[in-house]
């Protein structure tokens, strides 16, 4: 598994995370990413829409497809 991949497990299984806390959980799991490596996985997973980011903390996003699939069934 490759780092964002990495990352965005630690997020999806603490929830609501900062760094320190997903360094914590990666090193307990085995995985060691560096500072550098952690930010930009965080980053391109923000890019590509798959965390959301609220203040320090990052968590998995919430998938937007079925709400909106739901939304137009029932428009007016």
């Amino acid at each position: 598994m490759d780092a964002k991949g990495w990352v965005l497990l630690a997020v999806e299984k603490l929830g609501w995370a900062g760094e320190r806390e997903i360094v914590r959980w990666l090193d307990e799991a085995g995985e060691e990413l560096s500072r550098l490596e952690l930010q930009k996985a965080l980053a391109t997973l923000l890019a590509e829409g798959r965390l959301e980011q609220k203040g320090e903390l990052y968590r998995r996003a919430t998938p937007k497809g079925a709400k909106s699939a739901f939304d137009s069934l029932f428009e007016d």
